[in-house]
Order: structure tokens, then C-alpha cells, then sequence
């Protein structure tokens, strides 16, 4: 059986390896992502718990669902996922973040079963799952597109994807590599590619040729003078995020 063709850029997983021992430092490197994280996570379980049924106020919500966190670095997303109930896997395509992940998984007495893999891997291998966060990956892999593809493979009928990434404009650039990169150096210089970026538009085309339905958008908005992130329905400049459905 021939392997799947991988859509993993080697530059870019080299880029987040050097950073891998920071990931839960909220000062360090991954500062940006700590700071989201909250606003990603209003977002990620208002949309489970819709699409699924589920009650955000009991304990394990999302108990029953199996969930795939592609990209998942050290487990930001990952960790929060498995105390709401879900069952966990976490796969990246760079080796050296899945050793902090596993560590910090059992300091903190969660189950996730942490993978170096591929979507295009787990696809091949008839994986299957309730939903696939694909956060903050798809403007580094070498083909969107058939990534994506993957990313729907991975779905049950009805099951929710949902992806974030950064927008192509001018302000994307003076804020997410200008601001992030040179001027606040919360990342490394490099990190992002600009001309990889992906205007909504661009991703509701290629979820739909992937086979998905884009049902909602919206954006993520930093506030320079509170310090802190919030959810916008018409503001999506620089970071969005969309949640799509697998036709049943």
C-alpha cells in the first residue's frame, strides 16, 4: 500500500520544534497563544456543544465525542478538550513538542493519546472522529487544500471541523509579523509567512472543495489597550476562525 502523500512543510515544523520546551511558558515564546487561548476556547465549545447537543454547564460535556486536535504543540487545546469529557487525540508532525504535551498531560492527570503523525496519515488509517480542531495550522502546510481534504476524510458524517488562521491584508502583516514578530517579539522572526495567510474567502472556497460546508465565521480581535482578546462577528482583519460540517 503506497503512503499517503504528506502536505507537511519540513521548514515550517522545524520552526515550531526550536520553540517546543516553551509551550506552557505564558511568558515565553507561545505568550500569543496563551493569551487567545480563552477566546479560542469560548469559541471551540459554544460550537461543539451546538452542533452536538451538549450542556456547557455539566461536567463533562462532551463526553462520548471523539475529538482530533491536528497541530496540537504542547496541548493548549488538547488538555481543555479531555477534562470536558472528550476523547483526546492530539497528533503534530513535530516529535519534539509530543514529549512536553505527554509530560504535561500527566502532571495534570489527563488521558490523551498523543501522536507524530499526519492527518493525511490518519486518514489512510480509517481514523474517524466527532470533530477536528485545525487551529492556527493550515497557513503552514505545503498544500491547504488537500489538507483540508484530509481534515474531512477524518470526519463522521455530520461532524464539526473547526479552523483558525490569519487573514492576507496589510494590517495581517503590520500585526501579526511586524507587531508579533519584530516589534513585541512575542515570536521568533520567520514564524509566519505572510503570503501563506488566507483571506476568508480563499478558506470558505477551499473547505467547500474539500468537501465541507463553512456554516460559521468569526473573528478573533486583540485589544491593545484592555490587553486581551474578544470575539467579533464582522472583524475579521487579522486572525478568524470557521466551523464546518461534514454532509451526513
Amino acid at each position: 500500500m503506497q503512503a499517503p502523500q504528506s502536505t507537511v512543510d519540513p521548514a515550517e515544523i522545524a520552526k515550531f520544534e526550536a520553540m517546543a520546551a516553551e509551550w506552557w511558558d505564558p511568558n515565553g515564546k507561545f505568550k500569543p497563544l496563551h493569551m487567545l487561548n480563552p477566546c479560542r476556547l469560548d469559541y471551540i465549545t459554544r460550537q461543539i456543544a451546538g452542533e452536538f447537543g451538549r450542556d456547557l454547564t455539566s461536567q463533562r460535556p462532551f463526553e462520548g465525542l471523539r475529538l482530533l486536535d491536528i497541530g496540537c504543540g504542547g496541548g493548549l487545546l488538547s488538555e481543555p478538550m479531555a477534562r470536558l469529557g472528550a476523547t483526546v487525540v492530539g497528533a503534530d508532525a513535530a516529535e519534539g513538542n509530543l514529549p512536553v504535551a505527554r509530560i504535561h498531560a500527566e502532571q495534570s492527570e489527563l488521558e490523551i493519546d498523543y501522536r507524530h503523525t499526519t492527518a493525511e496519515a490518519l486518514a489512510a488509517a480509517g481514523e474517524q472522529f466527532d470533530v477536528v480542531l485545525n487551529m492556527e495550522v493550515v497557513e503552514h502546510v505545503a498544500d491547504p487544500l488537500s489538507f483540508l481534504a484530509a481534515s474531512r476524510t477524518l470526519l463522521k458524517p455530520g461532524g464539526l471541523e473547526i479552523c483558525s488562521t490569519i487573514n492576507r491584508n496589510p494590517k495581517s502583516f503590520a500585526m501579526a509579523i511586524i507587531g508579533a514578530e519584530v516589534i513585541m517579539r512575542w515570536l521568533p522572526r520567520g514564524t509566519h509567512e505572510w503570503s501563506k495567510f488566507i483571506t476568508p474567502e480563499e478558506l470558505y472556497e477551499l473547505l467547500r472543495n474539500a468537501g465541507l460546508k463553512p456554516v460559521d465565521r468569526k473573528g478573533f480581535v486583540f485589544n491593545p489597550i484592555t490587553w486581551n482578546w474578544s470575539i467579533s462577528e464582522r472583524d475579521l482583519s487579522v486572525n478568524y476562525v470557521t466551523a464546518s460540517i461534514k454532509p451526513g
